[in-house]
């Protein structure tokens, strides 16, 4: 490429490639002593808007330039710049900045090149060309058009500041351009370069791979007489850079990054404590936690200084896999080299054994904590570790240990209960059906000065709709809003349910419409509850009308509700509504499970379409879906509805013995009642003796199917069989099984054998 070599104004190929960026006017430079390191940076510029007013000087001089190029005058300028003495250089930088262009900024540059005093040219110059930098920076090209302006200032002997030279090296670091980062770098003289310079030049050697020339800076930067050698900056810069390498800037190549690590402990080089532990928790996300535990151990090898972050890290990676044999090992190798764990380490050990129901083995290391015995283990237990003990304690069943807990903390000085630590000993006492305990509490909780949060207040309201006191539930939530604590849409949730459980559709839906006066708007769950309750109790018109209000609002409906609507509207015989919401969930991308055709199955297997319902089957697999027990049960259901226990019987050969779905206890019974009632006793005492292989458990319902069939063919014998076994397997008589047995067994003069039976004795041994 050939650059200009006179003060002549001509038309070169670098001046073409810096175009529009760069003018020709603005190169007749003549040579300057090169120097990078002698000439200060310039202050630092104002604000864009600020620049016209902050110096009067350069307010006159941006005026001035204005003009067109080729018509400045250029007598008025220089007497404007250079009159005054001393001229401070910060205003050329300014100027150069005001013009908004690198082209223009260029020909200012010749211009004081021109018109500067000799003594005072370089370190004016090397102030404009900063400026010329920031702005081709900005500019379209700017990587082309830097390079260009390097090779001009080389070419030229331009001076330029350490700042300029800084701005270089990060733009062709930025761009990929790591040659040329690198030769500015080395023209850079050693006493000049500071550690932000250091850090932009290792960056971008570790984002494209070059570690054998990060190696070499290294080396520079802990010679002997390096400013660098007694301070801990080079580990800062490279272990930094490491860091942002194995987070993704660059290829994120282990094994590379690994053996560089290992190179700079060789080097003397150490992380600090928090860069350690980021790079750990990195190397353990990948799973390379084996590796991570090499490099923490490598590091004490080598002298570094490690405390017990790492190993905290470490730890919580080794607590998600529930890998405590390791955990152990690792507690084991911190009192070995004597780095004793902090409270984070034993809130780490205590959390994940208690996530794990170890909570025997939570509350040894707790009390080894207490005692202070000595294996390093002498922290004070703070809040959070109370927290996670009391919960542990309370999801285990294990809750008067929990409340004694919370008595030890309120005793122990500096460390009270907050309201998280409330919260999971109410929710233990709420999930056990001890309400009375879970109110108790929270009104101690209230005198301890402790304030309930919205939390407290959903976990209080669904405990008691769980377990029957809705009324409670709305007089506590009252009480609530009287003491300024907002409900929130999982409180109005666990209500609406609660009354859609009791069939109170008209109290559900006034909470669902209070929910959206009060500001707090329903979420899809609070949607899906309404419709789900709506749709159980065959509510399909306002099932429908809160669809469409759920639509209206932004949600979209789940797979779960659209099976309920479709159910809904096929328990309610209307088969054409079905098709319908079928139709809008397949249009809307939701696909059908198997749910979805087991809800037309069942219809069509009541209704006795039982070619629709084997095409349904049939489609069902083709998509891949599995059929479940529910769908054979309707097919059977369905032919046993048309008296064709052949098919029936068929189907719940090939449901055993090609699908291998185990069946159940509704379906054994629909077949004993069809067999029955088409006089095939034998064939339905065979099945109850099936159940007993399978380890199906019969019901009174299987009982009295087959009393009344036993009873057309007048079996006692077989009959007070059935009635030993009903006793057996605890199936209490109701009044179908009384009204058939006294009417049959009063007539054949058995009245004892029936007393014997209520009363829970030995049928078939007596004597008949």
């Amino acid at each position: 490429m050939r650059l200009l070599r006179s003060a002549s104004v001509q038309s070169t190929p670098l001046l073409h490639s810096l175009k529009p960026h760069l003018n020709p006017a603005a190169l007749h430079l003549s040579p300057f002593l090169r120097s990078f390191s002698t000439y200060p940076d310039p202050e630092p510029e104002p604000e864009p808007s600020r620049q016209n007013h902050d110096d009067p000087i350069v307010a006159q001089a941006l005026s001035l330039l204005q003009a067109p190029e080729n018509s400045w005058n250029t007598a008025e300028l220089s007497h404007l710049l250079f009159s005054s003495s001393p001229t401070a250089p910060a205003r050329f930088s300014k100027i150069a900045l005001g013009l908004g262009a690198s082209d223009k900024a260029l020909k200012f540059l010749d211009f004081v090149r021109s018109n500067s005093p000799r003594e005072d040219a370089p370190v004016f110059l090397c102030h404009v060309f900063q400026s010329v930098v920031k702005l081709a920076s900005r500019e379209a090209g700017w990587e082309k058009a830097l390079l260009e302006l390097y090779k001009l200032s080389k070419q030229r002997d331009i001076p330029l500041t350490i700042n300029a030279l800084t701005l270089l090296v990060s733009f062709f670091g930025r761009a990929g351009m790591v040659d040329e980062a690198a030769s500015v770098f080395d023209d850079i003289d050693r006493n000049a370069r500071d550690g932000h310079l250091y850090e932009l030049y290792v960056g971008t050697l570790f984002r494209h791979g070059r570690f054998e020339g990060a190696l070499k800076v290294l080396d520079e930067m802990l010679e002997p007489h390096s400013r660098f050698a007694a301070s801990d900056v080079p580990g800062k810069i490279f272990f930094s850079a490491l860091l942002r390498r194995l987070q993704g800037d660059g290829d994120g190549n282990e094994d590379e990054i690994v053996g560089f690590f290992m190179k700079l402990l060789e080097r003397g080089a150490f992380p600090d404590s928090i860069t350690l532990s980021k790079i750990i928790k990195n190397l353990c996300r990948n799973g390379e936690i084996g590796r991570a535990w090499d490099l923490v151990l490598q590091v004490i090898q080598s002298g570094g200084p490690v405390e017990a972050a790492p190993f905290n890290v470490i730890l919580v990676e080794l607590g998600k896999r529930l890998d405590f044999k390791r955990m152990n090992e690792v507690m084991i190798k911190m009192k070995e080299i004597n780095i004793p764990p902090d409270i984070v380490t034993l809130g780490i050990l205590i959390n994940h054994l208690c996530k794990s129901r170890r909570v025997d083995d939570a509350m040894e290391v707790f009390d080894r904590i207490c005692t202070k015995q000595e294996d390093g283990l002498s922290c004070k237990p703070d809040t959070v570790i109370y927290n996670c003990l009391i919960d542990g304690l309370c999801k285990v069943g294990r809750l008067d240990e929990g409340a004694e807990l919370l008595r030890k903390m309120t005793l122990q000085g500096g460390c009270k209960p907050n309201v998280i630590t409330y919260n999971c000993l109410i929710d233990g006492y709420c999930k056990c059906c001890e309400i009375d305990k879970a109110c108790q509490l929270f009104y101690q909780m209230s005198e301890e000065g402790v304030q309930p949060n919205v939390v407290t207040l959903n976990i209080l309201v669904d405990g008691m709709c769980k377990f029957g006191r809705v009324g409670r539930a709305l007089e506590f939530l009252k009480e609530m809003k009287g003491r300024g604590l907002s409900p929130n849409v999982r409180t109005y949730t666990s209500l609406i349910k609660a009354f859609c459980n009791v069939n109170n559709f008209e109290k559900a839906m006034e909470l669902f419409r209070e929910m959206s006066r009060s500001g707090c708007s329903p979420d899809s769950i609070a949607y899906y509850t309404l419709i789900s309750g709506l749709c159980n109790a065959g509510r399909m018109d306002d099932a429908g009308s809160v669809a469409t209000e759920l639509k209206a609002a932004g949600f979209s409906l789940d797979v779960v509700c659209y099976n309920n609507l479709i159910g809904g509207f096929c328990r309610k015989n209307k088969l054409e509504e079905a098709y319908e919401m079928l139709k809008e969930m397949e249009s809307s991308g939701v696909k059908p499970d198997t749910i979805t055709y087991n809800c037309l199955l069942s219809y069509f297997g009541k209704t006795g379409n039982l070619t629709t319902a084997n095409k349904l089957m049939r489609q069902m697999i083709d998509k891949g879906l599995v059929p479940t027990v529910v769908s054979y049960g309707a097919l059977i259901h369905g032919y046993c509805l048309k008296n064709n226990v052949e098919e029936a019987m068929k189907i719940f050969r090939d449901m055993n013995s090609v699908s291998k779905i185990p069946t159940n206890t509704v379906i054994y019974n629909i077949l004993i009642e069809c067999l029955c009632r088409n006089d095939k006793v034998d064939g339905a005492c065979s099945l109850i003796d099936d159940m007993m292989e399978k380890r199906v458990r019969p019901n009174t319902t299987t009982f009295n199917a087959l009393f009344r069939g036993l009873r057309q063919k007048n079996w006692l014998k077989k009959a007070f069989e059935m009635m030993d076994r009903m006793n057996e397997h605890a199936c209490k008589p109701d009044y179908v099984t009384m009204e058939i047995l006294t009417e049959w067994l009063s007539a054949v003069g058995e009245v004892g054998k029936l007393k014997n039976f209520v009363q829970g004795y030995e049928v078939s041994a007596c004597t008949a």
